[in-house]
């Protein structure tokens, strides 16, 4: 018996918003450390891959006092695209059969 995988954009897209939201975990935690060189490796990529997305919720939300709400926001928003991601995939699949066929 082999074992079959299959390979579907909606796989691809779970799989990213997945590891991105373990590095946005990483990337929130590691600010509690104030001593962190946010320069040096790994820091600076992890920073580099993060911050454009959270700086778009630092935006919305500016941080109270030395609480950066921002992230949760930004976390929240990635768990309600990894919940809705099969409802909308379901969709997407049931309106292009049906255009499909006629």
């Amino acid at each position: 018996m082999g074992m079959t995988s299959s390979f579907s954009p909606a796989t691809a897209i779970a799989s990213f918003l997945n590891i991105y939201l373990i590095l946005l975990f990483i990337r929130v935690l590691l600010t509690w450390f104030p001593n962190v060189d946010w320069s040096s490796q790994p820091f600076a990529t992890l920073t580099q891959l993060t911050d454009p997305y959270l700086n778009l919720f630092r935006s919305i939300i500016p941080p109270i006092g030395n609480i950066d709400i921002s992230s949760m926001l930004a976390i929240f928003l990635i768990q309600f695209l990894q919940s809705a991601l099969p409802n909308l995939v379901a969709t997407a699949t049931v309106g292009l059969s049906s255009s499909l066929l006629g």
